[in-house]
């Protein structure tokens, strides 16, 4: 193996930290956090070492047998120190044990202190150290109530709250001031951001982990102030109840209660805890924590392509995608749009994916995707792996592959489609992935996808509605282990270079196993959609790169209208400046960038495909980095929800975006060091990226001006650092054998100029886009291979080495070599 890097520098730096002696046995802390374990209770506070004030007093308790035990009602309370490095490396910690209450389990909550970064993780076990069986339904790591739940410092009126939600659309993530509660509740599901507009401090809760339960945060509202907080680990029924059980009768409603026989016990996920003034930090150091801790299968650069979702919806059919692919193919793919994604509608029932609908797809979908595929386009499907409609194969032959309740019955989960005080429109119900008759039809059904129709790109929709809890063929399993464990069986039967993209499912649960992962609401042919869909990809921009390669949805800029979905479909034509917020949204997300319209209609309009051909806006989704949101929290009230992204593209490049949600013009003034924490020295170029406009040079601050219902992109270019080619580190075999594949792999330096596309010259008449690609020479000999790397700056690296190719690919026969590929059912 031969590795060349041009050129290379390397720095280190050493980065020193001293934890704060410990205040007593029972008091931990650092610079900004602090913890404390009461033996009165039972229960802990978490305080600011500067003013020792407390942030949050909690408690424990757990649902045994269903009644709800607290760690107050204990009437034996010890505390035990402990040291010692753990999977999130080295930490100090305190373990709080409530025992001797009559008949009941012992709640043990351990509590671990993290520096550099700096958070607190607590883990609560259900300890039954009786003679008899007992049930658990929920462990409780934060039950917090009385006068002062969450003191940041300010008025509670002055909180903001940000909660993730059961999956990125259920419900759609909206940023709430704390007196607007719904129902007297800020609920999450997953994680919570309190942030005070008056101190400038918050406090945030995210699960690391989702090993068995769902984690819901509730933080409860009277008038203007916090009454309760309690996060539990859960079942999802609460979460159900309000979308696909919504319309299933009671039998079908099923509270997840899990067996404790007599010296077992079983713990709550694991719930971080931080605190401090620089909230972007902390989602990010959650989000890295994440990555260390769940290894999620991160992409190095975006897909990019088209989708028919919002261009046809249920009515795409062989001639129109055809159609579309064919223009995708001769108009863009020179720019990186290859791939091609048929979405809902082409099979004939939810549940039967290899089943094409013979109206719509007369010649079956294998000789389609097979033009698709000649085309040089990358083929790509929607489904939804566990959810089975009544009309399905399924459904009419193996009743006992799905999800049963107490009777034996499967469980009715929602419909295709239900129109409120009218019959649904094809029932659903879900598979068991634990039955091993439903596990071999699912890879059954992914491997024709992939190995047959030569699909490599598959959409996993609607896990959220089919994460139900019941009764599975493997006893005792909650219906986020039923997930994981479906999701394992796909990828085990499509493969590892075949990519998965998580569409609604709670967002930690997939981490691992999928490629690309939905981070916002579904977008459409109206500003109203991107408008609902800006806050969620705002709110989890720190997932993108952490848990999965962030699916911000497709971009919409045509003229195109489609008036039967009134959803998102649109009535009236987007204007020019709502195009150009919704492809704004989609590159500050730095993940999937696809085109949702139909393209025709789009290479009509020449100013909207200009938007789509904006090198400087697919280059932001190449880089597969998120923008950062700088007012995520801090929004002004008359822009109403986050508006100001940046990206720092490189040491010579930024892009900040501002959109205007509002129904009147905006102006923001950014002063380039203080707002926005670039170096100044009066080399500064500022180009406007929709229409190539300098707007000036040696400026030391920027203004702008938007119109309603629009979007303003600029490049903000530090002239004072040179034009340079990307650094590239490149592996590439000294010797591989003829007809064994050789491995070629590129990357660029972490600090040097970003590459925003590569190409590989193997010397033999062949070439790779891939930054990892596999080839194998056909004949012996010395070849030169040659990488090609596009920089951002537009300064291209070439680099060249020799590979010696030796042996010869023989030619006889050889039964004692011979073996069959046995495919699995």
């Amino acid at each position: 193996m031969v590795s060349f890097v041009v050129p290379l520098l390397f720095s280190f730096c050493v980065h020193e930290f001293s934890l704060a002696q410990e205040r007593s046995p029972e008091s931990l802390q650092s610079k900004p956090i602090g913890i404390k374990a009461d033996a009165v209770d039972g229960g802990y506070t978490i305080f600011d070492p500067v003013s020792t004030r407390p942030i949050l007093h909690a408690g424990i308790a757990a649902q045994v047998d269903h009644r709800w035990l607290k760690s107050s009602d204990y009437p034996q309370h010890s505390i035990q120190h402990e040291t010692g490095p753990d999977d999130l490396g080295a930490q100090n910690g305190v373990t709080i044990s409530n025992k001797g209450l009559a008949g009941q389990p012992d709640l043990i909550c351990l509590i671990r202190l993290h520096s550099d970064p700096d958070f607190i993780t607590i883990t609560v076990r259900v300890k039954n150290s009786g003679a008899s069986a007992m049930t658990v339904q929920a462990i409780r790591s934060v039950d917090a109530i009385g006068e002062r739940i969450v003191d940041l410092g300010g008025k509670d009126a002055s909180d903001r709250v940000l909660s993730d939600s059961f999956s990125e659309d259920r419900p759609g993530m909206v940023i709430h001031d704390l007196p607007d509660a719904a129902s007297g509740m800020h609920r999450a599901v997953g994680s919570q951001l309190i942030y005070n507009l008056e101190a400038r401090r918050n406090l945030f809760l995210g699960t690391l982990s989702s090993e068995k339960f769902l984690t819901v945060l509730r933080l409860h509202v009277e008038k203007d102030h916090i009454a309760k907080y309690e996060v539990d680990s859960t079942g999802t029924t609460e979460l159900e109840l309000e979308n696909s059980l919504q319309y299933s009768a009671p039998e079908d409603r099923i509270e997840l209660s899990l067996p404790l026989a007599p010296g077992a016990e079983i713990s709550s996920e694991r719930l971080l805890i931080s605190t401090g003034t620089d909230y972007l930090d902390q989602l990010e150091t959650y989000g890295g924590l994440i990555r260390q801790l769940h290894h999620p299968r991160v992409m190095k650069s975006s897909p990019a392509g088209w989708w028919s979702w919002t261009a046809y919806y249920f009515g795409l059919e062989e001639g129109t995608a055809l159609t579309n692919a064919t223009w995708l193919a001769q108009n863009l793919k020179d720019l990186g749009y290859d791939f091609f994604h048929i979405d809902e509608g082409y099979q004939y029932a939810r549940g039967e994916y290899t089943t094409p609908d013979a109206n719509l797809f007369p010649n079956g979908m294998r000789a389609l995707e097979r033009k698709i595929t000649r085309l040089g386009l990358t083929p790509g499907i929607w489904t939804a792996p566990f959810e089975v409609s009544e009309r399905s194969w399924v459904y009419e032959n193996h009743k006992d592959w799905l999800v049963h309740n107490a009777a034996g019955q499967p469980i009715h989960a929602g419909s295709v489609i239900h129109r409120q005080n009218q019959a649904p429109l094809d029932p659903l119900y879900v598979l068991d992935s634990t039955n091993p008759g439903a596990q071999g039809y699912l890879r059954e059904t992914y491997s024709t996808l992939t190995k047959d129709w030569g699909i490599r790109y598959i959409k996993l929709d609607f896990m959220d509605d089919s994460a139900i809890e019941g009764f599975y063929y493997k006893a005792n399993t909650t219906a986020l282990e039923a997930q994981r464990i479906g999701l394992q069986v796909i990828r085990e039967a499509v493969g590892e270079n075949v990519l998965l993209d998580k569409d609604g499912s709670p967002m930690l649960n997939p981490v691992g196993l999928v490629d690309t992962g939905r981070t916002s609401v579904d977008t459409g042919h109206k500003f109203a959609a991107s408008k609902e869909a800006a806050p969620g990809i705002a709110g989890r921009f720190f997932m993108n790169g952490n848990y999965y390669l962030a699916d911000p949805d497709a971009f919409t800029v045509s003229r195109q209208t489609v008036a039967d979905q009134d959803w998102h479909g649109g009535i009236r034509p987007l204007t020019l400046d709502e195009a150009k917020v919704s492809i704004a949204l989609a590159a500050i997300a730095g993940g999937m960038y696809e085109i949702g319209d139909d393209l025709p209609t789009l290479g009509s309009e020449a100013d909207r495909l200009a938007l789509v051909k904006n090198r400087d806006l697919l280059n932001m989704a190449r880089l597969g980095r998120p923008s950062r949101p700088l007012d995520l929290m801090s929004y002004a009230a008359t822009d109403g929800m986050p508006s100001i992204f940046l990206l720092r593209e490189s040491k010579r490049q930024s892009m900040l975006t501002v959109f205007n949600w509002t129904e009147k013009e905006s102006h923001h003034r950014f002063d380039l060091s203080e707002s926005l924490g670039l170096a100044v020295d009066g080399h500064d170029q500022i180009v406007d990226v929709f229409d190539s406009k300098l707007l000036g040079t040696n400026m030391n601050s920027v203004e702008v001006t938007i119109p309603p219902h629009s979007a303003s992109v600029l490049k903000i270019i530090d002239t004072s650092v040179p034009v340079a080619p990307p650094v590239v580190k490149a592996e590439i075999p000294r010797e591989v054998q003829t007809g064994e594949p050789g491995r070629f792999s590129a990357d660029a330096i972490p600090d040097g100029v970003p590459v925003v596309s590569y190409r590989w010259d193997f010397g033999d008449g062949t070439t790779s886009n891939e930054r990892i690609a596999e080839h194998s020479y056909t004949q012996p000999g010395q070849f030169t291979v040659t990488l090609h790397a596009d920089g951002l700056d537009g300064a291209p690296l070439e680099e060249s080495t020799q590979i010696k190719v030796s042996g010869n690919i023989d030619t006889r026969f050889h039964p004692e070599d011979k073996r069959r590929l046995t495919q699995r059912p």
